[in-house]
């Protein structure tokens, strides 16, 4: 339990945002603002990590849920097996929207007299691409590893 529960793929995190989430947001060069940047870079890789990390509890709810499911899978080590039976593509597909909704509701330019309609700080699509292109393959792979190691 000690082994799943330490489970870390902050390096695949960190490979991710540096090298295909950052060139989609930023344009190349020098602004010369280090400190904001880093302090920026900082504070969405630590939330980047942390909605994905969550994954291990996920996993442990679903073991507690069906472990008659899951156990022989564990044992057996099968990866392939355990992704699948953890995999749901309607709750995935619920996650999505439900993430676009929040980036309209929270990402509008509101002024002091009202809220520009349609007008967004952050693309809501671009929110819901991340979480299926990125947060939510890596959360999964955080799952399976933690299954891995859960009855070591």
């Amino acid at each position: 339990m000690v082994k799943a529960a330490s489970i870390n793929i902050n390096k695949f995190i960190w490979k991710m945002y540096f090298h295909e989430l950052l060139p989609i947001f930023v344009a190349s060069g020098d602004d010369g603002n280090y400190a904001q940047t880093a302090a920026s870079d900082l504070s969405l890789l630590q939330a980047i990590s942390r909605r994905i990390h969550y994954g291990k509890f996920v996993a442990e709810a679903k073991f507690r849920e069906s472990p008659k499911d899951y156990e022989p899978l564990i044992r057996a080590k099968d990866r392939e097996a355990l992704m699948k039976l953890l995999t749901s593509k309607s709750v995935e597909e619920m996650v999505i929207k439900r993430v676009e909704k929040k980036a309209m509701v929270f990402g509008q330019e509101v002024s002091v007299d009202n809220v520009v309609k349609g007008k967004y700080k952050v693309d809501p699509l671009m929110v819901s691409h991340l979480y299926k292109k990125w947060l939510i393959p890596l959360t999964k792979i955080v799952e399976v590893e933690y299954f891995l190691h859960l009855l070591d």
